[in-house]
């Protein structure tokens, strides 16, 4: 599946990745504000550094002359992190104007982003934030004291919602508000909540909990509308190839109930979610409960393909089917 990226999209990134004049990937040396966003182990990773003119009395004047990011993602995330910095560069913000710029800023700029790549300018966002608290914290500036919410104990004091990429309650709630999120894959198109493992889409506190405080239940779409549904196997326990139960049951699948068990998860719900992303995965093989797969399209070479493998895959195989499953790719 190809994304319908926009000719300036697709432009920004292919200068970027050439290093041609103008372009922004790199790193500043003892930067005046330094910012991250995101994980590597995740799939998406942004470091967002800035130079300041610094002005000689009032640090609220000092211009941003030089911004710098190294991005570790897709097409999408390198676009979207040049034109964080040309937006930044083009109009001198100071570090303070700069958080003005919101990812629809940077989804404009590129003329346009597919859904499920709107996480990429939002990591912009919150990246360049960080960086303006590193910076005010350098130069003695308060901004409580502006007025200006920095969100600085979202992470530590929050409840944990999705677990697949640390996301807590109070950041999912602000980006809901935002961004205006009204569906679970609203939610993982926009900042990848809910898009591994899936098990915090229904739980008791889980997204479609958050949503319904927020916006109410009569807004609230059917879960059939939002991802195919998964049927619910926990019941029915299998048989590894030693012929032994999975504990706790007394029933056992043959090994054809089993595939055809294993096929149907893949079909309605674990590749459309890959494909959703830009991936795709075929099913090899199956020895007694071992499931052997192939990773293809954008998974094929992704540096998240172990998470996605262990916390969409496997993990969706056993929460419907036993736990004794493992996926090995191949």
């Amino acid at each position: 599946m190809a994304w319908e990226y926009s000719e300036k999209t697709k432009k920004l990134f292919m200068d970027a990745v050439q290093g041609l004049p103008g372009t922004h990937i790199g790193e500043i040396e003892n930067p005046d504000g330094f910012g991250e966003h995101g994980s590597i182990a995740c799939g998406d990773s942004l470091r967002f550094t800035f130079r300041v003119e610094k002005h000689p009395t009032d640090p609220l004047q000092d211009i941003i002359t030089e911004a710098r990011y190294l991005t570790f993602g897709c097409t999408s995330a390198i676009a979207a992190s040049e034109a964080l910095c040309a937006l930044i560069e083009g109009k001198k913000l100071t570090p303070v104007e700069s958080l003005n710029i919101t990812n629809q800023d940077i989804v404009d700029y590129l003329e346009g982003l597919p859904d499920q790549k709107i996480h990429c300018s939002v990591m912009g966002a919150e990246a360049l934030e960080a960086a303006v608290i590193n910076w005010a914290h350098k130069r003695g500036v308060s901004l409580d004291s502006l007025g200006i919410d920095t969100h600085a104990t979202e992470q530590e004091e929050g409840r944990v919602v999705c677990k697949c990429f640390t996301l807590t309650e109070p950041y999912i709630k602000r980006k809901i508000k935002e961004l205006h999120l009204k569906t679970i894959p609203e939610i993982t198109g926009a900042i990848k909540a809910g898009g591994a493992c899936l098990s915090c889409h229904h739980t008791p506190g889980g997204l479609q909990d958050i949503l319904d405080e927020i916006w109410g239940k009569s807004e609230r779409r059917s879960a059939d509308e939002q991802l195919p549904s998964l049927p619910l196997l926990t019941d029915v326990p299998i048989k590894n190839q030693s012929n032994k139960k999975v504990p706790g049951t007394e029933e056992t699948l043959s090994p054809f109930q089993f595939a055809k068990k294993v096929e149907k998860l893949f079909d309605e719900s674990i590749r459309p979610m890959i494909k959703k992303d830009g991936g795709d995965l075929e099913l090899i093989d199956i020895k007694g409960t071992t499931v052997y797969v192939e990773l293809q399209g954008a998974c094929a070479n992704c540096a998240g393909a172990g998470q996605t493998l262990k916390y969409l895959v496997e993990k969706t195989l056993k929460d419907q089917i036993g736990d004794q499953i493992r996926v090995v790719q191949v």
